[in-house]
């Protein structure tokens, strides 16, 4: 039943590195082709846009790699869509942060807060440790299931 679990959270692992490889592909392909006007990072527009990213990168990194820990899941389904939150929060600002990398045409800092994600994502990988790990009572003698 654990690795069905994880199977399940490895999909929603990679479909997430799916999406940033569209967003990376179409982004670059509008870019190179001109196909829409670059905005400035200096415009009222642009720095909002900067602020709501980083934002939302300062917020849903560090509250998904908590979620699990702060939850405490008892049952192998809440722990699969604990582990699901905490996959698509820290990842979700991968896709954002290069969307705007190329939307501010190619700003070295929306490139930072997308590596920034990719390293978060890279510790929200679902094992079968992990699991084991974060589904183990506090009190020894208590079951797990």
């Amino acid at each position: 039943m654990e690795e069905k679990v994880i199977r399940t959270l490895n999909w929603y692992y990679y479909g997430v590195m799916v999406v940033s490889l569209i967003a990376l592909t179409v982004m670059y392909y509008l870019y190179t082709h001109g196909l829409y006007e670059p905005l400035d990072t200096m415009s009222t527009v642009g720095m909002t846009i900067q602020y709501v990213v980083i934002f939302l990168v300062l917020i849903t990194i560090p509250g998904g790699l908590y979620l699990v820990k702060f939850f405490k899941p008892d049952t192998l389904e809440k722990y699969q869509n604990l582990a699901t939150g905490r996959i698509l929060l820290v990842s979700s600002s991968m896709p954002l942060g290069i969307v705007t990398y190329y939307l501010f045409g190619c700003y070295q800092s929306m490139l930072w807060v997308a590596a920034i994600a990719a390293i978060a994502w890279y510790f929200s990988k679902p094992t079968l440790g992990k699991l084991q790990q974060e589904m183990k009572p506090e009190d020894p003698g208590q079951e797990t299931y």
